[in-house]
């Protein structure tokens, strides 16, 4: 087996500080060869061009070791989730994030072997896809991005038949889990014991009953702020206002006056130019639909945000837990999704995050934990350069927070 010690990694890292923090974020792996397969495997995701097949990784490292990395992938026994707290906390230390995004992602599979496949339909598309479905919980500051967490959803015929179960290596414990759930058993698992400060939880429920989501998060005690679709599922509270229903003709233009009434400008850095904006903001008082059976509900807040010059009624509706004085904060919470989405885009993309081909429960999940590292190599490294050339330039210019990744 070789390995090239000299080419440089993507993310602007030295050899030496990809060994450090692979030594680090691997270390709960109790076998040094397993150790040794991992760093290969990150390595080769850094390096491969292209498509990140088993095949290609091995080519990369010599070629002879296929069957290696494949044992390291999809039959060891080590565990992801002492690897991810790791990582979760090193990029806490580096980046210092401001919210926990959640972000569905959709991977379209030709065939039906892959863990979790299923013809379902895909809000983010809008239309019925043969695809697997999972969720990623990710560490986002206005700087960077990184996932550090990964719940595969998994539908009823995958864990209601023998079969299925066996052939994918799907433990007993787990069961059919949506999205949206899976988003919520993540967070709790975060919040309880991987040791981050609480940060707010960021998560997109489209057309999904927000209540059970907003409860659990309530009880879990964390701050959070959902997009939603208001029409359905709220009824206002302090504001004299009729349940808000698409067949209730006044509800939403009622919603929407009074949202109007109490709108300010709010700025926020759109990560996607990387250029600040002001959009109007406005606030509401609201309790979700359920929630009289909890006299003891707590007050929250639905953000409309005016998302072009000429709209008549928000484009954008939220709902939040934060204090009524906090708007500004909620919305330019919400938008880091935008940075979520742009290094999703440019960095886990490229490296591999939808390339996985196996079959094993396993497999996928250590695959999904080997991008996440080698995506904290990238933004970090990259992050600590934009640092560095801040510190050359004059006073007042350039990035206040850098990494500890420089090559």
């Amino acid at each position: 087996m070789t390995l090239d010690r000299q080419r440089g990694m993507p993310g602007g890292a030295s050899h030496t500080a990809v060994t450090d923090f692979l030594s680090a974020t691997l270390k709960s792996i109790p076998r040094s060869d397993q150790r040794r397969w991992g760093e290969v495997y990150v390595r080769g995701l850094l390096e491969v061009d292209g498509k990140k097949t088993m095949r290609a990784l091995a080519h990369r490292a010599g070629g002879g070791i296929e069957q290696s990395l494949y044992q390291f992938i999809s039959k060891s026994p080590w565990e992801s989730r002492p690897v991810r707290q790791e990582l979760a906390r090193l990029v806490q230390r580096a980046a210092a994030p401001r919210a926990w995004v959640v972000h569905a992602l959709d991977v379209a599979k030709a065939g039906d072997h892959s863990v979790g496949v299923q013809r379902q339909f895909v809000p983010s598309a809008g239309r019925v896809l043969n695809c697997q479905r999972s969720i990623g919980v990710w560490l986002a500051s206005d700087e960077l991005a990184c996932p550090v967490d990964w719940r595969l959803s998994l539908p009823d015929a995958w864990v209601r038949e023998p079969l299925a179960r066996k052939r994918a290596s799907i433990p007993d414990g787990v069961r059919a889990c949506p999205p949206e759930q899976c988003a919520v058993g993540s967070v709790a698992a975060i919040a309880d014991g991987w040791g981050l400060p609480g940060r707010p939880v960021v998560m997109d429920l489209g057309e999904t009953d927000p209540y059970p989501v907003c409860a659990q998060l309530v009880d879990l005690q964390v701050p959070f702020v959902v997009r939603v679709d208001p029409w359905r599922p709220f009824t206002a509270m302090d504001m004299g206002l009729a349940p808000l229903t698409r067949a209730d003709a006044q509800g939403p233009d009622s919603l929407v006056a009074a949202l109007s009434r109490r709108s300010v400008p709010v700025e926020w850095l759109d990560h996607r130019t990387d250029e600040v904006r002001a959009n109007q903001v406005g606030s509401v008082p609201v309790r979700l639909r359920g929630s009289q059976e909890r006299p003891e509900a707590p007050r929250l807040s639905l953000l409309g945000a005016w998302t072009g010059a000429k709209e008549r009624q928000p484009g954008e509706f939220w709902v939040t837990n934060l204090p009524p004085s906090q708007l500004g904060t909620a919305y330019r919470t919400a938008m880091l999704t935008r940075r979520v989405e742009r290094d999703l885009a440019e960095v886990a993309d490229p490296l591999g995050l939808r390339d996985f081909e196996g079959r094993s429960y396993r497999g996928w999940h250590h695959h999904m934990t080997m991008v996440s590292l080698a995506h904290a190599l990238t933004v970090l490294g990259r992050t600590s350069r934009a640092g560095e050339r801040a510190a050359a330039a004059p006073v007042g210019i350039g990035l206040s927070r850098t990494t500890g990744l420089a090559a």
